[in-house]
């Protein structure tokens, strides 16, 4: 029991319960897409205690829709509908004994997390996984999430956590002196930013556009957003969201249902009239979440992306926004603007069964061909 909450009744034939270990029924295994709404309000108010977007029920709704042809859900719930304390948005393939993920991990490989209202709930829902038989990956959570603690306790006897730092995700802490973003760019870098804004200039005249449009307007600028990214490099590799059909859909989906939340930025740099760099960007719990970029090909002089970045983080500065959340991984664009890095790890538990064992053995399989792999690349 949760708070002297039970289960929830929902029929076995869908969902299952997992029994703790006094026997009592207190956390659901949520299987099915229709059965996530009812949980929507309830989401949101965990969701808001961590401040993510990502972990708001529009981007996990978003991402069960698009990203289940070969899994099924794997929802552990803690807890009742209006009051559900905690959640862990796992996914598996269809098969008994099958190892468990956080949702969108492969296709996005962005930072998620547990949901948890108490630590009693957080405990509990570890307490179900290490019951379930399955083995647990979770590719990319913050380092400090109190999942790897509760995971440590409820494995302990029965099984083996490990935990590995993975890449963090770079952000801004942002104050008022970023509304001169330039200035805070180390000398060689403000001379290449100067030095491309008068490329652009010389190009036509520069404009940019933060938008947060009404849900009427949002289509035809989802369109020029797409068709902005697939005019770069990534249009050329086949990894644009234009010819993503899954990734494509989900932004599709998840910009939908941010714009009629109010939250979407639809961002644009324009020179000459023409998009020349696109954001795609959420303004949430006081912070600027950076989701897409792309730049026009034809452009590439004057580095549009990073004078679109100027753009943005001087709005969200002069919004009074405390952050500015790149997402992502570190990468060398990203270096230009801040060393400031949320810490990332991964979390692998195996159960002492079958099923774990093998999961094991399958992971330290793949962990060893990629360390011969580079190990090769290294000598040639």
């Amino acid at each position: 029991m949760i708070n002297g909450l039970s289960a929830s009744p929902w029929p076995a034939s869908s969902d299952e319960d997992i029994p703790s270990g006094g026997g009592a029924t207190s956390v659901a295994v949520v299987r099915e897409l229709s059965r996530l709404d009812e949980l929507s309000d309830a989401w949101d108010l965990l969701a808001a205690r961590s401040g993510s977007p990502l972990h708001q029920y529009a981007w996990i709704r978003a991402c069960a829709a698009s990203f289940l042809t070969d899994r099924e859900l794997h929802f552990f719930v803690a807890g009742t509908a209006p009051r559900i304390t905690a959640i862990a948005p796992l996914i598996g393939r269809r098969r008994r004994g099958c190892s468990l993920q956080l949702i969108a991990a492969d296709e996005l490989y962005e930072p998620m997390d547990f949901l948890c209202a108490v630590p009693d709930a957080l405990d509990l829902l570890a307490e179900a996984l290490a019951r379930s038989g399955h083995a647990l990956l979770l590719k990319r959570i913050p380092s400090d999430s109190p999942v790897i603690a509760a995971l440590r306790r409820s494995f302990r006897g029965r099984g083996v956590v490990i935990c590995r730092p993975v890449p963090g995700c770079p952000w801004i802490p942002l104050d008022s002196g970023w509304m001169e973003p330039e200035q805070r760019l180390n000398p060689g870098r403000r001379s290449d930013f100067r030095r491309a804004r008068r490329i652009a200039e010389r190009m036509g005249p520069v404009r940019s556009e933060v938008l947060s449009p009404a849900p009427a307007r949002l289509e035809p600028l989802l369109e020029e957003a797409f068709r902005v990214e697939a005019s770069s490099w990534k249009g050329r590799d086949g990894t644009a969201l234009a010819d993503d059909p899954a990734r494509g859909l989900f932004y599709r989906r998840y910009a939908t249902a941010a714009c009629k939340k109010g939250i979407l930025r639809v961002c644009f740099l324009r020179i000459g009239g023409r998009a020349a760099a696109m954001q795609l960007a959420v303004e949430c719990a006081g912070r600027f979440w950076l989701l897409k970029i792309g730049y026009d090909q034809e452009f590439q002089r004057c580095s549009p992306g990073i004078l679109l970045i100027r753009e943005t983080v001087r709005y969200a500065a002069a919004r009074g926004l405390r952050g500015y959340e790149f997402l992502g991984i570190v990468e060398p664009w990203t270096e230009a603007w801040t060393d400031e890095v949320r810490p990332c790890v991964s979390v692998r538990a195996y159960p002492a069964r079958w099923a774990g064992v093998a999961a094991l053995a399958v992971d330290l399989a793949d962990y060893a061909r990629r360390r011969l792999g580079r190990a090769g690349r290294a000598k040639r």
